[in-house]
């Protein structure tokens, strides 16, 4: 499991909230990102996700709570002044401009880091975008992936403290966005920039962020490293956003003993099952909500089996989602069952993470 960063924090929102008219579009936002992090937000379309970016970047004002860069509140203070790179969704190139114009056009209003001259930053920068030699072409005559790499060469011009990426990959081919998604991260790492990055994408999220923030009608699910959000999710909304998985909800059989080693057995429909117990306190009649990853439903399990119908199958390249009938509810494994069979499969209750508790039953 990835450990939590140590660097100074970066830039912070401290619960933020924001409104519009009637609409809430953020509300009791908290969160901070350390120095040199990639931090993604993610979550579906409507959740939320982009406010937070646009209030770091000035293009917003917060109705109640605060914004601070470098440790200073900064919400006096305009977007051109507080050394922020953005990158938009769309790209937002000058098309009247060179590659090389586009890149250089930040540093009209700044001089380059590190005292260098203007013509060598933009060099260096198309260099690291591998484009060093599409200067002097049009950014018509690019291809997306290429356009996406000037916007953020552009962004990184005048050496800013902190890189927004605002759903940059979304317009692009699902091979060209892996392939991209790799690049910003290796430029991401040779720059130690810090950047928080927005995606409804969470295979995206989980394959290029240092941590990963959860989103859900303008609040934060959950704010971890990307395999913890994907092993442990704290909220059933986490569980079900995040990949396939299989949600169930029992009821408690037997008390736990605290810290027990010992599985919990939990009534499901029909069946009892076993779930890992350890630091789940909890009474006889409780309701319990857990969920197992489709690739933890095995063939012969040696516990929890289950018998189910295939319902449908779909060949994805390297595993075959398999939906499978059971009990009257829908499961998803990873099988080369076909759609009829009898399917007997089982997971062990360490592959049982529970994202809720009603003690109320």
């Amino acid at each position: 499991m990835a450990s939590e960063p140590t660097n100074p924090v970066a830039l912070s929102l401290s619960d933020v909230t924001v409104r519009y008219g009637e609409t809430t579009a953020v509300e009791g936002l908290s969160l901070g990102v350390r120095e040199g992090e990639f931090f993604t937000l993610v979550g579906p379309s409507g959740c939320g996700k982009t406010t937070p970016l646009r209030l770091i970047a000035g293009f917003e004002s917060p109705t109640a709570g605060s914004v601070a860069i470098g440790g200073t509140r900064v919400a006096e203070v305009p977007p051109e002044e507080r050394n922020v790179g953005v990158v938009f969704q769309n790209y937002a190139l000058f098309p009247h401009m060179s590659v090389a114009q586009n890149v250089g056009y930040g540093l009209r209003f700044a001089d380059p880091p590190g005292g260098v001259s203007r013509e060598k930053r933009v060099a260096d920068l198309l260099d690291l975008v591998d484009l060093a030699d599409a200067g002097e072409r049009s950014p018509e005559e690019l291809s997306g992936g290429q356009q996406q790499r000037v916007a953020i060469a552009r962004a990184l011009a005048p050496g800013p403290d902190v890189l927004l990426l605002d759903e940059p990959m979304s317009a692009l081919d699902a091979r060209l966005r892996e392939r991209l998604r790799g690049q910003v991260r290796s430029i991401q790492r040779e720059l130690d920039i810090t950047t928080v990055y927005v995606t409804h994408d969470q295979e995206e999220a989980l394959a290029i962020s240092d941590r990963v923030a959860v989103m859900r009608a303008g609040r934060v699910e959950q704010i971890d490293p990307p395999r913890t959000v994907y092993d442990a999710p704290r909220t059933r909304f986490v569980a079900e956003f995040v990949g396939d998985n299989n949600v169930l909800t029992g009821t408690v059989v037997e008390p736990s003993a605290d810290r027990s080693p010992e599985p919990l057995p939990v009534r499901v429909g029909e069946e009892t099952l076993a779930i890992a117990a350890d630091a789940i306190e909890c009474d006889r009649g409780d309701r319990v909500t857990f969920c197992v990853r489709p690739e933890d439903l095995l063939p012969g399990a040696e516990t929890n089996r289950l018998e189910a119908t295939v319902e449908s199958a779909e060949f994805l390249g390297s595993s075959t989602r398999t939906r499978l009938r059971w009990q009257g509810r829908e499961l998803i494994a990873r099988s080369e069952a076909r759609p009829g069979d009898r399917l007997r499969i089982g997971f062990s209750p360490e592959d049982a993470h529970v994202v809720s508790l009603d003690a109320d039953g």
